[in-house]
């Protein structure tokens, strides 16, 4: 029986990787400090393969038991959140990498990172090959969270390289489903709340800029057959298929059949206009594409709610 350690393991993504790797006969070792993630979404899990670890991944990680996988996800992943713990987003990709890394090599562990879409900053290539090296504002408020990941990818591929870790890296791109907080800030979570509400659904900006939405099996999918894989360069995981955030809109009041309005607000410093990825690696090296198409994949999530509109 494989081991997987999973750091932001009751996050969003992380408490669905624990999900998979259990269903796939994982013994999982899920390591959360709850800044950002919730007890409640690991709460159905029970069972001698899996076991909650209480711990910031800022500091040492000591595991007694023999270690297979690492799985890297710790990190504020919402810009609500890493707006408000620039200082521990900086930590987490930094000090936090370093400690992930330093278990999996003396585990002799795989060690997959759980990078981001956001090292290619604002950017001026579309859609986004992993060749591309990114227009990104080190200075600007986003930057703790760029830079943190980029420079995150940079100790891996020093450890890879200089330590003999087996590494690797996935680039994650928009993704959604179940168990996003209603108050993530981030547009698939946002607008549904406002919809289901009914408050009037915000759009930042003109509502022209475009976004991929990865619905979250096909995303957790992709992460362990490239953890599965012998792959170390990164690998771009989402859903290439690309939508206006007023095309997203209306596809959330049509879904919930909300009378909210669509109403705009001024632009984030340094929001991206475009965030698209080029897959041609992950079909290459994983023979992976996903198979939810947006539609569907908000049908799903609204219906994991278990509730109406309210009507106004």
């Amino acid at each position: 029986m494989p081991t997987a350690l999973v750091t932001g393991g009751a996050g969003f993504l992380g408490s669905h990787l624990c999900d998979y790797l259990l269903e796939k006969g994982y013994r999982v070792l899920c390591v959360d400090n709850l800044d950002t993630s919730s007890l409640a979404n690991i709460e159905h899990i029970r069972g001698e393969r899996f076991q909650f670890l209480y711990h910031d991944m800022v500091e040492h990680l000591d595991v007694a038991e023999p270690i297979d996988f690492v799985y890297h996800l710790a990190s504020p992943a919402s810009p609500i959140d890493y707006l408000r713990l620039p200082l521990h987003t900086l930590k987490v990709g930094s000090y936090g990498t370093h400690n992930a890394l330093g278990l999996a090599k003396f585990k002799r562990a795989r060690f997959l990172l759980a990078s981001t879409s956001e090292v290619y900053g604002d950017p001026l290539v579309h859609p986004q090959p992993e060749t591309y090296w990114g227009n990104v504002n080190p200075v600007g408020p986003r930057g703790v969270y760029d830079e943190a990941k980029r420079y995150a990818e940079a100790m891996t591929m020093a450890y890879h390289r200089q330590q003999g870790v087996d590494t690797a890296i996935v680039r994650i791109f928009n993704t959604y489903g179940p168990k996003m907080r209603p108050n993530d800030g981030r547009a698939v979570p946002t607008f549904v709340r406002q919809a289901l509400d009914g408050e009037p659904i915000t759009v930042f900006g003109d509502g022209t800029q475009t976004r991929s939405f990865c619905y979250v099996d096909d995303l957790i999918r992709g992460l362990v057959l490239l953890a599965e894989s012998g792959e170390h360069m990164p690998v771009n995981i989402g859903n290439p298929n690309e939508f206006t955030l007023i095309d997203l809109a209306e596809k959330v009041l049509k879904i919930t059949g909300s009378s909210s309005e669509i109403v705009f607000e001024a632009l984030p410093i340094d929001d991206p206009q475009q965030r698209q990825p080029d897959i041609t690696r992950a079909k290459q090296v994983l023979g992976w594409e996903p198979e939810i198409e947006l539609e569907e994949g908000l049908r799903r999530m609204i219906a994991a709610l278990g509730r109406e509109p309210v009507r106004v």
